[in-house]
């Protein structure tokens, strides 16, 4: 059974920065594309950033979040990371990890990211 467990949300102040992982687990296969959507209150789920599998390979990035967010992968270990910074009020969400593998598609629990004073 694939599960992706997502570590590193939590409460931060404006301007501050958060690293969210998310890794694989049940699986000897590397995801092919590996990405973070958020879910805030009252919208609908969003892409937030992905990245396919392969040197060559530019991440996808909202407008929203480009020039602040940073998306990376570590293959080796099917570890996906999303470095914030600059963090905004706007940016309170769930973030879900999201992997493609196999054909199959795997979220993850969802982790809280809190943009406050």
């Amino acid at each position: 059974q694939v599960r992706l467990v997502e570590s590193g949300g939590g409460l931060v102040q404006p301007g501050g920065s958060l690293r969210l992982s998310c890794a694989a687990f049940g699986t000897i296969f590397t995801p092919l594309t590996m990405g973070w959507y958020r879910l805030a209150p009252e919208n609908q789920r969003e892409l937030v950033a992905r990245i396919v599998r392969g040197s060559g390979s530019r991440p996808d990035y909202a407008d929203s979040v480009k020039g602040r967010f940073t998306i990376s992968r570590d293959s080796a270990k099917k570890t996906v990371y999303l470095q914030m910074n600059s963090l905004k009020p706007e940016d309170t969400a769930v973030y879900y990890c999201k992997a493609d593998l196999r054909g199959q598609t795997y979220w993850g629990q969802g982790t809280q990211v809190t943009v406050s004073t």
